[in-house]
C-alpha cells in the first residue's frame, strides 16, 4: 500500500525517479539531539502553580484527543460528514469535498508544503512509459518503462510530451514513442536501474501501508483494473466487470490462465476468484492499513476487522464461480473501481500461502509470531502473479527484478530486469557521477550539480545542463508541517537519549497553551519562508516549482458536470470543467481566510508560495497574544514561545532548509517565537521520533514536516479522511492525538 509517505529520501532518490511521473521523496530528518531536560511527560517542574494550566494535562489520552479534536476539526468533519453523504452526484460530491478541504486548511493544524517533482532532472528513461495517475500504486508498475542507453535529449523531450498530449487517450503513444526514437538513433536497454534507500520491512503486499514496500511488491502481482501510460483504467487479471443498478455490487470476470509462480519462475496454482477473498481476508487478518479503506465500504467487513464476527463468509467478497469474483457495498461508491489495482485488492495464493504456515482469522494470530509462519519473510516466500520475480534481496545492497517468463502480458514488457541499487549517500555529486556512469539512469540536479553538468562538455559543443536537462514534473503526494497540539514524549519513546528536547517545563507549558490556539497556528505558518526552504534542495531557479498550497492536488480532479453548492449561505453555480482547487480557493475566499491556495491562471494549486506573508503572521500573532493574555498566558520577545523542529543533520541541504525556516519565522513574528532546531544524526532517530510511533502520544517533536501522504483511489476523501477522528485517520497521529 502507499498510505503515508516519510520524506525520507535523499537529492539521490529524487534522481532516479525524476520526470517519471512518480511519486518519491526527499528528506528533512531527524537524529540524535542534545539538551538538558528528559521529561517525557506534560509540563509541570519549575511552573508557578495557579499561574498557567493545560486543561488536557491530566487527561486520558483518548478523551483529550477526542476534546482537541472537536474543538479544532469539529467544522472540518461536519463538512466531510456532508460531503460524504453525496455518493450519486459527483460534481457535487466533489464540491462539497473542497469545501471540507477549506475548513481543513484554516483549522492551522496541517499546513501543505510540497510534492515530489519539480526539478532539473537528466534521465534515460523516456517520459509519459509509466502511467501518470495520481493515486493508487500503478505508476509503480515498472514494466512499461522505455529506457535508453543514452540520456533523452531536451529538444526530444519538448516534442515528446507535446505528441503525448495530442495522442494522450488513443493508445497509440507507447507505438509513436517508440517509432520516434528510433528515427532520432537512439538505442532501447533492457532494464531499468534506480535507487533505493531503506530495506523492505515485509514482502507481504497485503500486510503493509509502507510506501517503500508498496513502489517496490507492485512490480510483482496486477490489479483487478490497472491505469495505463495514458491514464486509461484497463482491463488486467479482470477482462470486464459489472455494476448493479443501485450501485452496490461489482461483479469482475477474471482473466482465464493467469499462472501463480514461484520465486524460480516455477509454476504453482493457476489463479482463481477465491485467491480475491483468500487475499481480502488475509488484509483483513494482517491489519497492515489497507484494511481501513474498506471500513464502511465493504459488506460486513467494520465487524471481521473490529473481530466482532470472523465469520468471512458475511463480508461482501465472493467466488461466484472459478473465474467470477463479486464484491458487495454497504454504500454506493462511486470511487470503488479505482480503488481496484491496489494493494488491498491483491490476490492471494490461497494454497501457497497456506504451505507457508498462514491461518486465517483467530488462528492468524496465533501463528504469526511463530516460525511456522513464513509468509511474506523473504522474496523465497511470497508468490507472483505478476510481470516480475525477485531473484536478488541483499539487504543494505540491491535488488533485482527479472522478468517472469508465466506472466500473461509478457509482450507488454519494456525492460526484464529492474536493478535496485542501495545508497545512503547524502552527497548529490556521487548520485550524480552514478547516473552519468550508467549506475542509475536519472538524476535531479541541485545547484552543486547543475554547476557539474554544465561545466561538463559534450561532443556536439554543448554541455551536459544545455543538452539534456528538463524539469519533472510534480507529482500527487503533498507532504505538509503538522503541529502537535497534544505532546507528550520529549525525548525518543524507543531510547530516551535520542533526540531529547532541551526545553524547560515552563517552555512546554507555554507551548501546550499556546498551540490551540488557531491565531497561533496561522502566524506560524504565515511565517514559513517555504520557497527559500525549497530552494536548497531545488535551486534558486526552481524554487517555487513543487511548493503546493493544498492537501488535495488542486488538479486531480474537474468537474464533470456543473453543479451548484451553498459558500456561506449563497448559492454559487461551478461549470463542468472546474477544477477542485479553484473551489477550495472560493470557500477559503468567503471566509476572509489569507491564504492563496490555487492559481486560476495556472490551473494548479503548485508552483507559488501562497501562505508565506509576514504581515499576515504578524496579525494573526497580535490576535493570538490578546487571546491567550486572558489565559494568563504572555507572548513576547521576552517571552517567547518556543518550538522543537527537528532535523537530520547529516543532509546539509534540509540542514540549511530547517535553519531558513527558523530565521524567516524568528524575523516574521519579531523574536516572539524561537524555533529549536533539533539536530539528528540519523533516520532511525528521526523516524522514531515522528513516522514509527502508532499513535500521537509518541510523536516528539512541536513542529515537522518530514511526512506526507499519497492517495489510494480517485476521490477527495482519499486525502480528507486521513484527518478522521478515533484512531481511524492516518495521519491525525501527527498532530499529537489519537
Amino acid at each position: 500500500m502507499k498510505k503515508f509517505v516519510a520524506v525520507i529520501l535523499t537529492l539521490a532518490m529524487i534522481a532516479s525517479f525524476a520526470g517519471c511521473n512518480q511519486n518519491t521523496g526527499d528528506d528533512q530528518g531527524t537524529g540524535t539531539g542534545s539538551g538538558s531536560s528528559q521529561s517525557t511527560g506534560t509540563a509541570g517542574g519549575d511552573v508557578k502553580p495557579g499561574e498557567l494550566s493545560n486543561p488536557y494535562a491530566d487527561m486520558d489520552y483518548s478523551e483529550a484527543s477526542t476534546k482537541i479534536y472537536e474543538a479544532n476539526l469539529g467544522d472540518f468533519k461536519a463538512a466531510l460528514d456532508e460531503a460524504s453523504k453525496e455518493t450519486t452526484d459527483l460534481s457535487k460530491r466533489y464540491a462539497l469535498m473542497a469545501i471540507a478541504e477549506a475548513k481543513l486548511l484554516e483549522a492551522g493544524i496541517f499546513m501543505p508544503s510540497k510534492a515530489d517533482g519539480g526539478s532539473y532532472a537528466i534521465n534515460r528513461m523516456v517520459s509519459y512509459t509509466t502511467s501518470p495517475v495520481m493515486w493508487g500504486s500503478d505508476a509503480y508498475r515498472y514494466y512499461t518503462s522505455i529506457v535508453c542507453t543514452d540520456f533523452i535529449t531536451s529538444k526530444d523531450r519538448d516534442t515528446i510530451k507535446e505528441k503525448y498530449n495530442e495522442l494522450k487517450g488513443s493508445g497509440e503513444y507507447l507505438k509513436w514513442v517508440k517509432e520516434f526514437l528510433i528515427e532520432q538513433g537512439y538505442e532501447f536497454k533492457d532494464e531499468k536501474s534506480i535507487y533505493y534507500s531503506t530495506d523492505l520491512t515485509t514482502w507481504d503486499i497485503l500486510a503493509t501501508n509502507d510506501h517503500d514496500n508498496s513502489e517496490f511488491l507492485v512490480n510483482t502481482y496486477d490489479g483487478l483494473l490497472e491505469y495505463d501510460v495514458e491514464n486509461v483504467q484497463k482491463p488486467a487479471l479482470a477482462e470486464s466487470y459489472t455494476v448493479s443498478e443501485d450501485g452496490l455490487t461489482y461483479t469482475f470476470k477474471l482473466r482465464k490462465g493467469v499462472k501463480w509462480v514461484d520465486s524460480q519462475g516455477r509454476e504453482i496454482a493457476e489463479l482463481t476468484a477465491d485467491d480475491f477473498v483468500a487475499g481480502m481476508q488475509h488484509a483483513f487478518d494482517a491489519k497492515g492499513g489497507g484494511e481501513l479503506l474498506m471500513l464502511d465500504l465493504i459488506e460486513g467487513a467494520n465487524d471481521y476487522i473490529d473481530g466482532k464476527d470472523l465469520d468471512f463468509s458475511k463480508v461482501g467478497v465472493k467466488a461466484v464461480d472459478d473465474y467470477t469474483v463479486e464484491y458487495k457495498l454497504q454504500k454506493v461508491a462511486p470511487y470503488f473501481a479505482s480503488m481496484t489495482g491496489y494493494g488491498i485488492f491483491a490476490p492471494l495464493s490461497r494454497t501457497y500461502y497456506t504451505g507457508q504456515g498462514g491461518k486465517f482469522a483467530a488462528d492468524y494470530e496465533q501463528v504469526k509470531d511463530t516460525d511456522d509462519y513464513k509468509y511474506g519473510k523473504g522474496p523465497d516466500s511470497i508468490a507472483y502473479c505478476g510481470p516480475f520475480v525477485c531473484t536478488n534481496a541483499t539487504s543494505k545492497n540491491s535488488m533485482t527484478l527479472k522478468a517472469n517468463d508465466s506472466y500473461w502480458n509478457k509482450d507488454a514488457l519494456n525492460v526484464h530486469t529492474i536493478n535496485w541499487r542501495y545508497t545512503e549517500s547524502t552527497d548529490p555529486k556521487t548520485s550524480y557521477d552514478d547516473a552519468i556512469n550508467g549506475v542509475v539512469d536519472g538524476v535531479g540536479l541541485d545547484e552543486a550539480t547543475i554547476k557539474m553538468a554544465k561545466d561538463a562538455a559534450t561532443e556536439d559543443g554543448s554541455n551536459v545542463f544545455e543538452k539534456y536537462h528538463y524539469t519533472s514534473l510534480t507529482q500527487s503526494t503533498t507532504y505538509g508541517g503538522f503541529i502537535n497540539l497534544n505532546r507528550k514524549q520529549f525525548v525518543n519513546s524507543n531510547d530516551a537519549s535520542r533526540m531529547v528536547s532541551n526545553k524547560t517545563d515552563e517552555q512546554k507549558l507555554d507551548y501546550a497553551v499556546a498551540c490551540q490556539n488557531v491565531h497561533f497556528r496561522l502566524a506560524l505558518y504565515f511565517a514559513m519562508d517555504r520557497g527559500n526552504q525549497n530552494a536548497q534542495l531545488r535551486g534558486e531557479d526552481l524554487k517555487y516549482n513543487s511548493i503546493r498550497n493544498t492537501y488535495t492536488p488542486g488538479n486531480m480532479l474537474i468537474l464533470p458536470e456543473d453543479t451548484t453548492v451553498s459558500i456561506n449561505g449563497t448559492d454559487t453555480t461551478f461549470k463542468a470543467g472546474t477544477n477542485y482547487g479553484e473551489i477550495v480557493q472560493a470557500q477559503i475566499s468567503a471566509d476572509g481566510f489569507k491564504a492563496k491556495v490555487y492559481d486560476k491562471e495556472t490551473e494548479s494549486s503548485d508552483g507559488f508560495d501562497g501562505w508565506y506573508n509576514p504581515e499576515n503572521a504578524k496579525a494573526e500573532l497580535q490576535k493570538a497574544i490578546e487571546e491567550l493574555k486572558s489565559q494568563g498566558l504572555e507572548i513576547s520577545k521576552d517571552h517567547p514561545i518556543y518550538i522543537d523542529y527537528p532535523v537530520a543533520a547529516q543532509v546539509p541541504v534540509f540542514k540549511q532548509g530547517a535553519y531558513v525556516i527558523k530565521k524567516s519565522v524568528e524575523d516574521a513574528l519579531d523574536g516572539c517565537v524561537i524555533i529549536n532546531v533539533v539536530e539528528g544524526e540519523n533516520y532511525d532517530d528521526r523516524n522514531y521520533a515522528m513516522l514509527y510511533p502508532e499513535t500521537g502520544a509518541e510523536m516528539n517533536f512541536d513542529f515537522m514536516d518530514s511526512a506526507g501522504w499519497g492517495p489510494d483511489y480517485g476521490d477527495p476523501q482519499t486525502f480528507l479522511n486521513t484527518m478522521l477522528p478515533d484512531y481511524n485517520g492516518e495521519c491525525t497521529k501527527w498532530v499529537g492525538i489519537f
